[in-house]
């Protein structure tokens, strides 16, 4: 059976390897934000981060987006249930 999640991993469509991680963007973007939040950045640089900010938070939509259609999918598969759209909690 490891062979079979082996398999579907590869097929999953993974981020090309030039891309980070989710969890390494969130984590840069966290850092962004705490450090404009300072205040301590001259102009440049925190339109630099501002920047970054940005590309880091469409890498991240993207994923998450990718990471919803994979389950749908998933869950369609797996039988007769229908895919529903997520609504997060607020």
């Amino acid at each position: 059976m490891p062979s079979s999640k082996k398999s579907r991993a590869g097929d999953s469509g993974e981020a090309p390897a030039q891309s980070p991680a989710f969890e390494e963007s969130l984590a840069q973007l966290e850092a962004l934000v705490e450090e404009l939040e300072s205040g301590d950045l001259p102009l440049e640089k925190a339109l630099a981060a501002f920047e970054r900010g940005v590309t880091l938070t469409r890498q991240c939509q993207a994923a998450l987006q990718a990471a919803e259609q994979k389950v749908e999918m998933l869950v369609s598969e797996d039988g007769d249930e229908k895919a529903v759209p997520f609504e997060p909690e607020q």
